[in-house]
């Protein structure tokens, strides 16, 4: 069954939800709460009715439901204070009022294929010297995504990877990201591998591509490289996505095991630094994807050859291994969401809770993972996209 309304179509057997043509990742939750009020479009459906059917009659508390009736909002494209398409009905519960019919099936095609399919790589330069490379794609609102490790921005675009999460962003914003230094298309000298380096690169692309007050992500290194920016110009940064992050590099968290495993990855990363047969490769999945497909294991070793020799590598290792933003995560004024995956074998869940607990504003999403890599293959990675989204969409 599809249905239409106020400019959606709900897919029932496809579990999709389009808006203007446009899929809308929502979370599981999400979407049958609204399927409920589709289905009982022009009729209240209760506060009851709504924990009997999503939550099985187990106790929730009001801030829940209130939080997911307003992801279902978003996602259509209403507000709490509009309410053209549902409405509140005080202390009972809630109507969906736009006028629905059967809906036919959606496009496909999304966005116009000549933005879906095409990205712009440009170049700036750090005040050190170092090249950089970004790209722009998508169309929207913009938002930056903090450069990390083992990037390389065509290889990305064209990777079975990477390419499903630049398009799920690219429906709905103008993404920008960068490869950096030592990596992909930037720079391959590596003249400085501080962290303050990082930022700076960070502010030059972000000054290059026009961007005054934005949303910044990072996942993995580039999340304390986002802190220490974030810390040091609050006025620039209007959202904060944290995934797969941590305050603490490795060698840092008075852990003999943990130094041990990462002295033991940096002697293989320069033996076997983009060899599909070598320990290091066993090793690699191991940490950072360990359910990973043949085909993205495969990805991942043609990205890797691309990305940096195994010199860049092994000095890039050894600076994220001891970046520390301990001191400035209360200095973070930006609302925050922190994600991390529970079993994460390169940074732990621990990270991620520390970084919740420390950054003002924030609030912390464990998915159930123990991937570090966001793989579109894993359960997880639709919830992972619809949260980012969805935290985005509340931008003021």
């Amino acid at each position: 069954m599809r249905y239409r309304f106020a400019e959606c179509i709900l897919d029932v057997k496809r579990h999709e939800l389009y808006r203007d043509g446009v899929l809308v990742p929502v979370e599981p939750q999400v979407f049958d709460i609204l399927h409920m009020l589709v289905r009982n479009a022009g009729n209240l459906v209760s506060l009851d009715d709504i924990v009997r059917e999503i939550w099985n009659g187990r106790v929730v508390s009001d801030s829940t439901i209130s939080s997911r009736i307003n992801a279902v909002r978003r996602a259509v494209g209403d507000s709490g204070t509009n309410q053209q398409v549902i409405k509140t009905i005080y202390r009972r519960g809630f109507q969906l009022i736009a006028l629905v019919s059967n809906g036919e099936q959606p496009s496909k095609a999304g966005m116009n294929p000549e933005i879906q399919n095409r990205q712009t790589v440009r170049f700036t330069t750090s005040p050190d010297g170092t090249r950089l490379a970004y790209a722009v794609s998508g169309s929207g609102p913009k938002v930056l995504r903090a450069g990390h490790f083992l990037t390389h921005l065509e290889k990305d675009w064209h990777s079975p990877i990477w390419r499903p999460y630049l398009d799920a962003f690219g429906e709905h914003h103008t993404l920008i990201r960068y490869d950096q230094r030592g990596t992909g298309l930037s720079d391959q000298k590596l003249r400085n591998t501080s962290i303050e380096a990082y930022s700076a690169d960070l502010k030059v692309v972000a000054d290059q591509a026009g961007l005054d007050r934005f949303p910044l992500i990072a996942t993995s290194q580039g999340v304390p490289i986002a802190i220490h920016f974030a810390a040091h110009h609050p006025e620039r940064v209007s959202r904060l996505i944290l995934y797969g992050g941590f305050a603490l590099g490795r060698s840092l968290r008075q852990d003999d095991l943990t130094e041990k495993e990462g002295n033991t990855l940096l002697s293989m990363i320069r033996a076997g630094w983009g060899n599909p047969e070598s320990a290091f490769m066993v090793a690699f999945t191991s940490l950072f994807c360990p359910s990973a497909t043949p085909e993205e294991i495969a990805n991942l070793v043609e990205i890797q050859l691309a990305s940096a020799t195994p010199e860049n590598v092994t000095k890039i290792r050894i600076a994220i291994d001891h970046f520390s933003v301990i001191d400035y995560l209360d200095q973070v004024q930006a609302q925050t969401l922190v994600i991390h995956a529970r079993n994460d074998s390169l940074h732990p869940v621990s990270q991620g809770q520390l970084l919740a607990s420390r950054i003002r504003n924030s609030e912390f999403l464990q998915v159930e993972s123990n991937n570090h890599i966001i793989l579109p293959s894993d359960p997880v990675f639709q919830e992972i996209v619809a949260a980012k989204l969805e935290f985005l969409a509340g931008e003021d």
